[in-house]
């Protein structure tokens, strides 16, 4: 349940006197749940969050001597974090305790270099002494800490077998691990965590809640109690079938508790929802295969650019500029995904430019263009995969390693840059253009033995063509250089002996394709 319909579910069912009063029957069973470890693998929606924060209020209002303690919440994203905060201070004033208001805290830690970091915390402090302290995803903050820890959305932590290496440090005295998630995946930590539980392996408590469950335990009237005239379905059966439609294909994994066979989304529908705002522009350039051939397709090019490209670009803000770009040819797209820092530390993807079977000449052209007309370009990060290397060297020659980075995007490094671009997305430091085709690519990452990589699979887009996660190696491409300092470590993208030789061949570059122009 979101924190409004938590707010007047409390206030029509009085929980002043009881939290039985308001929970429904799944509910009450993972409150009163006493063992040092649970589980709950669940639905989406169905209130177990909220009904979690009614746990940490009672446990953070109560004195030592009665068993209370510090309640520790861990989300994957600000917004989950703020909401269950909320959520927590609904439930205190419903149980008249004595609480400070909700605020937000910087909470400091040190990393495993020794140097100290402040990140955001939301906080309500107790009369009792205790506390809660509602924190994103890092093992690092809880470390050191005591108490109840709750760990939401597990199955989409970044590092979740980190989060309960640390939160297991809780039990030594006498504090409680709360793991409660729907699934992502056959292969998912989480998922792997239950089957090690259902073997036997581990003694901890599991509750598992389907939407069937939910509905059958009276899910569907507290919704029609909260909503009233807004709720359009006439009975029960009308809105579980509409809610199925709206998740299609996901419904089993999403409402039935049946993980995914293979992989896990690891970049889900609502977070790159947040993330997708106006005032980005989208060019698209497709040709017919037979363009390849044209002899006119260069001019042709150059009033594109003039007449679409150029404006496009003059309207941009004059500010830092980075690019990252996918390249395809015949199947896929090449993506040039811009991103400009609009604020510090907040990057919007202002410009995207899709291009569908162009030809290479033409690819060079528009993508020289565009990195000579950038304001305030910084770096760029090409796929050099396949026949992208050629494109990807031809910019290295003319700009340089300090400014080009030739990608050749193997499993270890979409390990090392996803997590980071995801971050960005969580805490909306990196903005996306809103549309399916942005949602679609973005689902084609998944989580694969535990770590990020693209799916095989493609989708059918707005143009009616098929897609394959283009944008989404676009953009964590594009993340990767706005972290850029420089030039990268000899051997991991450019050749050691390449430097040497840099500035011959970019006048040879050059004299090469001003060759080809005049030929062409």
């Amino acid at each position: 349940m979101k924190k409004t319909a938590a707010a007047a579910t409390a206030h029509k069912l009085d929980v002043s006197m009881s939290a039985t009063v308001a929970l429904l029957s799944y509910q009450q069973a993972w409150v009163a749940d006493q063992a040092d470890v649970a589980i709950w693998e669940k639905s989406r929606r169905i209130g177990a969050s909220w009904c979690d924060a009614s746990d940490s209020v009672l446990m953070a209002g109560k004195k030592a001597v009665d068993g209370g303690m510090d309640a520790l919440y861990i989300g994957y994203s600000e917004d989950m974090t703020r909401e269950y905060v909320e959520d927590c201070a609904m439930w205190a004033r419903a149980f008249n305790l004595a609480a400070g208001e909700a605020h937000e805290t910087l909470f400091v830690e040190e990393d495993e270099k020794g140097e100290k970091n402040s990140i955001k915390a939301f906080r309500i402090d107790f009369a009792s002494g205790f506390k809660i302290l509602a924190l994103t995803s890092r093992p690092r903050s809880i470390r050191g800490k005591q108490g109840k820890v709750t760990i939401d959305e597990a199955a989409f932590h970044d590092d979740l077998p980190g989060l309960i290496k640390a939160a297991m440090a809780m039990l030594i005295w006498g504090g409680r691990v709360r793991i409660l998630s729907t699934h992502n995946g056959e292969d998912n930590t989480f998922n792997l965590l239950l089957k090690e539980i259902r073997a036997g392996k581990l003694p901890y408590s599991v509750h598992r809640t389907t939407f069937a469950d939910a509905l059958a335990a009276g899910l569907f009237d507290r919704v029609k109690l909260v909503m009233g005239a807004r709720l359009k379905a006439a009975n029960r059966e009308e809105w579980e079938a509409k809610t199925r439609e709206h998740y299609g294909e996901d419904a089993a994994e999403e409402l039935d508790c049946i993980p995914k066979q293979g992989s896990g989304v690891y970049l889900p529908r609502t977070l790159v929802e947040r993330a997708q705002v106006d005032g980005c522009t989208v060019l698209r350039l497709a040709k017919p295969a037979e363009w390849t051939l044209d002899d006119t397709r260069l001019e042709e090019a150059d009033r594109w650019i003039a007449d679409v490209l150029k404006p496009a670009v003059d309207a941009l803000p004059n500010v830092r500029s980075v690019l990252g770009r996918d390249f395809g040819r015949s199947g896929d797209l090449s993506v040039e995904s811009v991103l400009q820092e609009i604020e510090p530390l907040r990057w919007r993807a202002t410009l995207t430019v899709e291009l569908r079977r162009i030809p290479f000449d033409v690819q060079e052209l528009i993508n020289t263009w565009l990195l000579d007309n950038l304001p305030l370009w910084h770096h760029a990060k090409y796929d050099a995969r396949g026949n992208g290397q050629q494109l990807a060297e031809a910019a290295l020659q003319k700009h340089g390693p300090a400014r080009i980075e030739c990608v050749m995007a193997t499993p270890a490094w979409y390990a090392a840059n996803f997590p980071p671009y995801k971050a960005a997305l969580e805490d909306r430091s990196c903005e996306l253009p809103r549309g399916e085709d942005e949602i679609a690519d973005h689902r084609r990452v998944i989580l694969k033995a535990g770590r990020p990589t693209m799916d095989e699979g493609k989708d059918k887009g707005t143009d009616g063509e098929q897609r394959h996660g283009d944008r989404a190696v676009a953009r964590v491409l594009a993340w990767a250089a706005t972290r850029a300092e420089g030039q990268p470590p000899a051997g991991e993208s450019v050749d050691p002996g390449l430097e040497a030789f840099l500035p011959d061949a970019m006048a040879g570059r050059r004299r090469l394709t001003m060759g080809m122009r005049r030929m062409a």
